[in-house]
């Protein structure tokens, strides 16, 4: 082989080598790469191409300042120089920049870093690249802003979408790279989750129809508040709080055209109560219920959290006939309630109010014998007599043929509220009435009988009418 022969070989493999070390990445490609190594100053990443990439070990600190990054980590940034077979990495353009690369920042779709400087007219100034740029309102982030002046001096990550006037106009937006991000971090979770699975977040925000849970960074899902639980009409922020850690399970992917939207359970990824009722509540206990629903015919109350039952207005009160059920009770009340039955098979539970607090008529016949004086307030009138109740739920009768004896006006005149003496003359517990009479009127008839069998002298005709009483009563 002649030396120009030789010459050229060696060029052309030169040549070759230089193609084969030439880099395949160009400025604005965003890559994801593992660190390699980490010095007292740089961090080299793994570019996956014939090149190592670096970045500078001061960019890649947590918002606390510390470095928590090890060999073997995988980090995502961006290509921001290619320049003699080295590859300059960087999570975002920052620094002082001419106006060709605020172009090639925006059409390369390079993140630059920015900082809020002060709010105007539709929106807020931002320095980038030490220019001033616009940041309108509704771009700042994905979410309404409330407070605007809450985010100046902030400094945070823009894409540049408009560069005119040779930089003199120079817009940005925060809510577009929040966008693209949420694209990408979506894509790779829905990769690896699928309908059905349980999973793991942690609670970021509430709204009065649900709490939203964070899944992975920025990407949400929400939980409907009637998913947060089996307790029903509660709200989001009686069940949880924002910074909680909760497990759900993922039941729809919905894509209605205006992005994806996931939707959540809590309740789901919760065991059924009901497979637990036997350990929860028996029949025959007294517990306290919360009043969860009103209906014509009773209350519905949760007595364990998922487990409701009804109390029918027939079982509201032995004081008084109940016609509605929120003459009682309101929803969100507190009750004492018995268990009087449960059907698991039909998922019901029957509830008494009543029961929880004792029948008034139990014992009844000891605590009223027959003869006993009471002080009575008056109820009401009916034809057949008047009402008078002894204690509460407990109601006697005194008969008209008995006020129509009696001398004291009292009586007569006597209105709702007032307290007159009666006298207890027969209880029936079993049937629940009670009938009394009028103190001493009795008495003085039965006295007046006595005296005049023995002053008036009895004859023949007398004797036997005696007799035929006496033998009739038998």
């Amino acid at each position: 082989m002649s030396d120009s022969q030789m010459e050229q070989s060696f060029a052309e493999m030169f040549e070759a080598s230089e193609m084969e070390m030439k880099p395949d990445l160009r400025v604005g490609d965003r890559i994801k790469g593992r660190v390699i190594t980490v010095s007292e100053e740089m961090v080299y990443v793994d570019t996956g191409t014939k090149s190592d990439g670096v970045i500078e070990k001061q960019e890649l600190l947590d918002k606390d300042g510390v470095f928590a990054l090890r060999e073997g980590d995988e980090v995502e940034l961006f290509v921001v120089a290619v320049q003699g077979g080295q590859i300059r990495l960087a999570k975002a353009l920052s620094g002082e920049g001419g106006l060709e690369q605020l172009r090639q920042a925006m059409e390369e779709g390079i993140p630059v870093e920015g900082k809020i400087k002060e709010t105007c007219k539709g929106g807020f100034r931002v320095r980038i690249l030490d220019k001033t740029a616009f940041c309108p309102l509704s771009q700042v982030d994905r979410r309404p802003v409330d407070d605007p002046e809450a985010l100046v001096g902030e400094s945070m990550s823009f894409l540049i979408t408009k560069v005119e006037e040779r930089g003199r106009n120079i817009v940005v937006s925060r809510r577009a790279l929040l966008d693209r991000e949420l694209v990408e971090t979506l894509a790779e979770f829905l990769e690896k989750a699928s309908v059905g699975d349980l999973l793991q977040g942690t609670v970021s925000r509430l709204a009065p129809f649900g709490a939203f849970v964070e899944l992975a960074p920025s990407l949400e899902g929400l939980v409907h508040v009637s998913e947060l639980g089996w307790s029903r009409n509660v709200s989001p922020e009686d069940v949880v709080a924002v910074g909680d850690q909760v497990t759900v399970k993922l039941l729809k992917v919905d894509d209605q055209g205006k992005g994806i939207r996931l939707e959540l359970s809590m309740k789901q990824a919760m065991e059924d109560p009901w497979s637990r009722l036997a350990d929860e509540v028996q029949v025959g206990a007294k517990l306290s219920g919360r009043v969860t629903n009103l209906a014509p015919f009773g209350a519905f109350m949760e007595i364990a959290p998922g487990i409701e039952g009804l109390v029918h207005v027939s079982e509201m009160s032995y004081l008084k006939r109940v016609h509605k059920p929120g003459d009682m009770v309101a929803v969100g009340d507190s009750v004492s309630v018995m268990i009087k039955s449960i059907d698991p098979q039909t998922r019901r539970i029957a509830l008494s109010m009543r029961d929880a607090e004792g029948d008034p008529w139990d014992g009844v016949a000891e605590r009223f014998k027959k003869g006993q004086v009471v002080q009575g307030t008056m109820e009401k009138r009916e034809k057949f007599g008047m009402f008078v109740r002894l204690e509460p739920g407990i109601v006697g009768l005194l008969p008209n043929s008995r006020l129509e004896r009696a001398e004291d006006e009292a009586y007569a005149k006597a209105k709702p509220g007032e307290v007159l003496p009666v006298v207890v003359d027969v209880v029936d517990g079993d049937k629940r009435r009670i009938s009394l009479a009028l103190p001493g009127v009795e008495q003085n008839e039965d006295w007046r009988g006595h005296t005049a069998q023995e002053t008036a002298p009895m004859g023949s005709l007398g004797e036997q009418l005696k007799k035929a009483m006496e033998k009739r009563e038998e």
